[in-house]
């Protein structure tokens, strides 16, 4: 049997940013609150209510608010998302030695979902709204020994969950604070992850790096 690996979604597998500037922008305009979509889109990662409450919206008004963006959602950015470099042949790295794909996000399911059949991502497991620490539940269950995400939030699931934590820069962290919260390995885009997927597991003696591998299975 092959290994499962756990991907995060946006910033990680998929760009949102411009369809995430207008739709938090759009709902700041209909609800009269100061809502900022390019601080929003440049910062992905924590949960929406999270955000809405960061720029100052009522507690009594986040369920509304989230409920209205989750709406406006994919109208406004699934057609303007694209998949990073590299997303796709990272996908098939796994699928390709036989292993299984599971993507942990923090997003809504159901929109999340929208992007994966709109880019022609194939994955074996779709998890929703789960944040940090929180996605170590879902990686567990779904028996994922590797997670690849771009936010420290990623990488503080994986080591809870007992996964290689696999950093990539193309989100808001820095290598250098990707690696500082434990990251094994991290990667300027997913390009460069099928070669490190292939030689994942080797045995020691192989000649290559055991830093951060599992033994084969």
């Amino acid at each position: 049997m092959g290994i499962t690996v756990g991907f995060d979604l946006d910033m990680t597998l998929i760009d949102p940013r411009p369809g995430m500037v207008a739709v938090m922008n759009a709902l700041g305009v209909e609800s009269g609150l100061p809502l900022d979509g390019e601080y929003f889109a440049a910062n992905l990662g924590p949960p929406l209510d999270a955000s809405l409450r960061g720029f100052g919206a009522p507690e009594e008004r986040i369920p509304e608010l989230v409920t209205r963006f989750r709406a406006m959602y994919p109208d406004t950015v699934v057609p303007v998302t694209v998949a990073l470099p590299g997303a796709a042949e990272a996908l098939h790295a796994v699928r390709a030695a036989g292993g299984r794909t599971v993507v942990v996000t923090g997003k809504y399911g159901p929109n999340a979902k929208l992007h994966l059949d709109a880019l022609g991502l194939e994955v074996d497991v779709l998890v929703g709204e789960l944040w940090s620490t929180e996605k170590a539940a879902a990686l567990t269950e779904h028996g994922a020994r590797v997670y690849v995400g771009d936010h420290l939030g990623d990488i503080r699931g994986a080591l809870a969950a007992g996964a290689v934590p696999i950093g990539v820069t193309t989100g808001p962290c820095t290598k250098e604070e990707l690696l500082a919260e434990g990251a094994d390995v991290v990667f300027d885009s997913l390009t460069e992850f099928p070669g490190w997927f292939s030689s994942f597991g080797e045995p020691r003696g192989s000649g290559r790096s055991d830093r951060g591998r599992a033994p084969a299975e």
